[in-house]
């Protein structure tokens, strides 16, 4: 379980770069939807505070979306990687979306006119997933030919 774990994690590393790559650019560039570090700063109270938004985003990529894709993998739908981290992905945003949406209404996290902003975050959380799912079986694939070097016979 500990292998799941840490593959879990380190995937969650890659995918929380590439999403906050496409994210700074956002925030910084392109500036056409509201950053989603702000965003989580709000959803935890501190509202403004762009560092706390990013810690806050890395932390949850790595640490607690990682994890627990590592420790679901094996339960997720398809047995496409790719589509078994967008299909977890997806779920984070769902649940994402009901806390800021019916949980805590009255702090408005989301901005007025959010529709543009909730497809942003999903189609982000998709590539995050995407990327999370290659990243993960790459891993496992690296583990496995690891454990049973090319002409070794595999221990019973």
């Amino acid at each position: 379980m500990m292998s799941r774990v840490k593959n879990g994690i380190v995937a969650g590393i890659s995918a929380t770069v590439v999403v906050s790559l496409i994210e700074a650019i956002n925030m910084f560039v392109l500036k056409m939807f509201p950053p989603f570090p702000m965003i989580v700063a709000k959803m935890f109270g501190m509202t403004g505070n762009v560092t706390a938004g990013w810690v806050l985003h890395i932390l949850f990529g790595v640490v607690v979306l990682g994890t627990a894709f590592g420790l679901l993998y094996g339960r997720l739908p398809t047995k496409v990687p790719m589509a078994k981290g967008i299909t977890f992905a997806v779920g984070a945003w769902v649940v994402l979306m009901i806390y800021a949406t019916m949980i805590v209404p009255g702090q408005r996290i989301l901005p007025s006119g959010g529709f543009e902003g909730m497809a942003w975050m999903l189609a982000t959380h998709a590539i995050y997933g995407a990327v999370l799912g290659a990243a993960f079986e790459r891993l496992l694939k690296r583990e496995k030919a690891h454990a049973h070097p090319v002409g070794a016979a595999p221990a019973h």
